[in-house]
């Protein structure tokens, strides 16, 4: 984690005071942009700075332009930048080697001598934000014209790492606004985020690691009820380390004044699958709905149609956490549960609304199946396919 090296910790200890101390407002951006680009060159090297600063070009002139061509492509580069970095292994090898091992090897090796050992820091996160920029400017949004403001947009390293995912209009206007102060309840708010961020990654999420390491080893020779436990633990494990994260970068970027939007909303506590989407991941989740299911159609022809966009945008959601089949299953997961949830009540008849009145009248019912579904998703979305099933199995069977 970045976060806890203690090269961070020297380095957020020397710019915070000089951005406070910053006077005018040009100087402090000058300083957050020169320090933007210290976090970047260190951690992604100049082997992943690069790409990421070709693509933060095209897409600034791209945005630029305001020609629907140029803007498409701009579009374009991200996304396939995003497929080359991160999925070239699993195109080749998962699913090209289906239809010919060979195929898939020859171009497993024919990209080999051009990919990075790993891919460019944040790129997903790029992917996304400039995708979305360009896709927002395209629909009649004004561009970016100040590229310092681009840059400051692209590198701001609270939320380059993890996210959230921003959406520049919000985040200019809280750019200006930590251009011209920042405030004591603003450090007050972004120290306690930031030691909250710390506590559940560092101290609670990083524990819970080690012990699901642990006991994975034996998880076959758990009672029941221990099996049932350890997949609370994968639970916890995965909502403290990513809201840790995302508290980390929510309280750094308070205390340079900068208000970044709220990305997990105590998702453990939703009574339907829909709820839980608009409680975790809410950047991805509000990212995957504007940009991908609603221009698909969303819900608005028909059923068979939103449930085939679900799947989609779901299935893609999945793929964007990690290259690997068990990945994909997650998302299509999460695809086919919303569908249910969202079309029962109709689907089924005097049925589905039997059963819609149920769970207003019974919540805890209601709150007890969606942390059922939720949580074996958690194995799909934690281990390798085939054995993320069989652990799912021995769930439901006492040997």
């Amino acid at each position: 984690m970045i976060f806890t090296t203690y090269w961070f910790v020297v380095f957020i200890l020397c710019v915070l005071p000089l951005y406070w101390l910053a006077r005018p407002a040009w100087l402090r951006l000058a300083l957050l942009l020169v320090s933007c680009s210290v976090f970047h060159g260190k951690f992604a090297g100049a082997a992943g700075m690069v790409p990421i600063i070709v693509l933060c070009t095209t897409t600034y002139l791209a945005g630029l332009s305001r020609r629907r061509w140029l803007i498409d492509v701009g579009m374009a580069l991200p996304v396939l930048a995003l497929v080359f970095y991160k999925y070239t292994h699993f195109i080749s090898l998962k699913l090209l080697a289906h239809l010919s091992p060979q195929w898939g090897e020859q171009l497993n090796q024919l990209l080999l001598a051009h990919l990075p050992a790993t891919p460019p820091l944040g790129v997903s996160f790029f992917a996304f934000e400039f995708v979305h920029y360009l896709y927002d400017v395209r629909k009649g949004q004004p561009s970016i014209k100040n590229p310092a403001h681009f840059w400051a947009f692209t590198f701001f390293f609270p939320s380059l790492v993890a996210g959230p995912i921003k959406r520049y209009q919000p985040f200019l206007q809280a750019l200006a606004e930590g251009m011209r102060r920042v405030t004591l309840d603003d450090l007050k708010f972004g120290v306690w985020r930031v030691a909250v961020g710390y506590a559940k990654k560092v101290v609670i999420a990083d524990n819970l690691t080690a012990g699901i390491h642990y006991w994975h080893a034996h998880y076959q020779e758990l009672s029941l009820g221990g099996r049932w436990l350890f997949v609370t633990a994968i639970a916890f494990r995965i909502l403290l380390d990513f809201s840790g994260y995302s508290d980390i970068a929510i309280g750094l970027s308070r205390m340079l004044g900068i208000r970044l939007g709220e990305n997990f909303r105590w998702p453990y506590l939703a009574v339907n699958l829909q709820d839980f989407w608009r409680r975790w991941h809410i950047s991805l989740s509000s990212w995957i709905r504007d940009y991908v299911y609603i221009p698909l159609g969303g819900s608005r022809q028909g059923v068979w149609r939103k449930a085939l966009n679900g799947l989609i945008a779901f299935g893609l959601c999945g793929l964007w956490h990690g290259p690997d089949w068990n990945f994909v299953l997650w998302g299509l997961w999460h695809g086919v549960g919303l569908v249910v949830c969202t079309s029962y009540p109709t689907l089924l008849g005097p049925v589905g609304r039997a059963m819609a009145r149920l769970f207003n009248r019974v919540p805890l019912l209601a709150w007890a199946l969606t942390m059922l579904f939720v949580g074996l998703g958690w194995i799909c979305f934690f281990y390798p396919l085939s054995e993320s099933m069989h652990m799912v199995r021995l769930l439901f069977v006492a040997k």
